[in-house]
């Protein structure tokens, strides 16, 4: 076939339509993160109705986080098979439907099967579609689009958790659930508008549905460990802060106010941060970046663990919440720049399940040290020398392990001296990102470059529509 007209260079927009989804991975973001937290301004009541424990109620979020945090594999599966615009829409309709039977349940393990399980699968089901979407979109501008929209997370709970204690108020809880199950139906309004990036779609074989050979990559084994070891401790302090404040004898509403000021500064520094990392000089080092921020939140937890005074406690909220939004900013940005853009919704997902397993030993034992020894100041050293040893594993790994194993084997035509992480990078720098299009019927496919190809030779499609012999 000849060819007729420019054709569309390859790779990434940077822009365009790619603010839309910018714009709802931003919204999605702030749900997925922010929602768990923020119905736990209910939980008064549902222990009054039900005659529960805290421990019990705590279940409904606990249950949540884990469902966002576990199904990553799952949600990869189907993004693969289904494409993300379909596996979104379809999250967003079982985010909503969760929330709403939620409203009608009359014993706790209900609102375990509702609001825990059926939500929580429905926020799996739009987050992660939405930062492989971001990723198709952006490329030159990608380490500040994941920065303006992992701030997301700050805006909502400081949006979310007022606007649950006012629905209470007038609404009662049941009322409050039904009210919150219809604005998560604006995560398929989120879901519409991932439309595909334009791009030529030609048919070649099939991709597997779940690539683990992922996690045999240095640069994603190294990413991984340090997650683990970072999702131990870094939510931590947030969650114990206010008791701790009271502890020390701060009056309740100051104590409350901590948090407000770690949401405002962590709402600054992920944009702000995005924009830094996107930065010639600094972005080929973008694993350091986030082992630095790291390793300052761990020493912020440390060099706070006696903080008893409001200022101290002030100080320690500031410094907080800019390593925790440096963090949050980076970190989905690191694992894009190692494993690459074909092969990231796969890490993404086992990394988001090797998290939850994290998540779930990390808090709950803090809590029972809490209740055991009756001392905060053991739980932030803890919290701060694992954050802090996941800062320095990132570090030292990614120069001695990543860098030399460079140096011993360089490529031709390249100097030694590059990490794996760099060297993916590069790659995503020099090589056509993979682009979605939309095919009649609403399926999407995804191009993905052949392995060891240039430009010039023929890529392969690996699918997210369905097959060629089911259409």
């Amino acid at each position: 076939m000849g060819v007729s007209g420019p054709r569309r260079s390859p790779g990434p927009p940077d822009g365009g339509w790619g603010w839309v989804v910018l714009g709802a991975c931003f919204v999605v973001t702030g749900f997925a993160y922010g929602f768990p937290k923020a119905v736990s301004v209910f939980f008064r009541a549902l222990m009054r109705d039900f005659g529960a424990g805290y421990s019990d109620t705590a279940w409904v979020s606990s249950i949540m986080l884990a469902m966002l945090y576990g199904t990553g594999p799952v949600s990869s599966i189907l993004v693969t098979r289904f494409g993300c615009r379909p596996v979104m829409l379809v999250g967003g309709l079982l985010a909503s439907a969760g929330m709403v039977l939620a409203s009608f349940a009359t014993r706790l393990l209900e609102l375990y099967l509702t609001a825990g399980v059926l939500t929580g699968l429905g926020l799996a089901l739009n987050f992660q579609p939405s930062l492989i979407m971001l990723g198709l979109y952006f490329e030159r501008r990608r380490p500040l689009a994941n920065g303006l929209a992992a701030a997301g997370s700050p805006v909502f709970l400081s949006a979310l958790s007022p606007l649950g204690q006012q629905l209470l108020e007038r609404f009662g809880w049941r009322g409050g659930f039904l009210l919150f199950g219809g604005l998560l139906l604006h995560c398929c309004a989120c879901g519409a508008v991932m439309r595909p990036p334009p791009g030529p779609s030609p048919r070649p074989p099939r991709r597997r549905l779940l690539d683990v050979a992922v996690c045999t990559d240095r640069a994603f084994a190294v990413y991984a460990v340090t997650k683990f070891l970072m999702a131990l401790g870094l939510f931590v302090p947030a969650i114990l802060l206010v008791n701790y404040a009271k502890d020390a004898g701060v009056p309740d509403s100051e104590a409350a106010f901590l948090l407000s000021i770690v949401g405002f500064v962590d709402i600054v520094a992920r944009p702000a941060c995005g924009a830094l990392a996107g930065l010639a000089r600094l972005r080929p080092h973008v694993a350091y970046l986030f082992s630095l921020a790291l390793m300052a939140n761990g020493l912020t937890d440390l060099s706070s663990a006696r903080a008893r005074s409001y200022g101290a406690l002030v100080a320690f909220c500031i410094a907080f919440g800019l390593s925790y939004g440096m963090v949050g900013a980076l970190q989905f940005e690191v694992l894009m720049a190692a494993v690459g853009a074909p092969r990231f919704p796969s890490a993404l997902g086992l990394v988001l399940l090797l998290e939850a397993v994290a998540v779930l030993i990390g808090p709950p034992s803090a809590g029972r040290l809490v209740d055991a020894l009756k001392n905060y100041e053991i739980i932030f050293y803890l919290a701060g020398s694992e954050v802090a040893l996941a800062g320095i594993f990132m570090a030292v790994a990614t120069n001695c392990c990543l860098r030399r194993s460079r140096d011993a084997s360089p490529s031709p035509g390249t100097e030694g001296g590059a990490s794996d992480t760099e060297d993916a990078e590069a790659e995503v720098d020099s090589e056509p990102l993979p682009t979605s299009t939309e095919e009649p019927g609403g399926l999407e496919t995804l191009e993905v470059p052949s392995p060891g190809t240039g430009p010039s030779e023929p890529k392969v499609e690996a699918e997210l529509g369905l097959d060629s012999e089911s259409v």
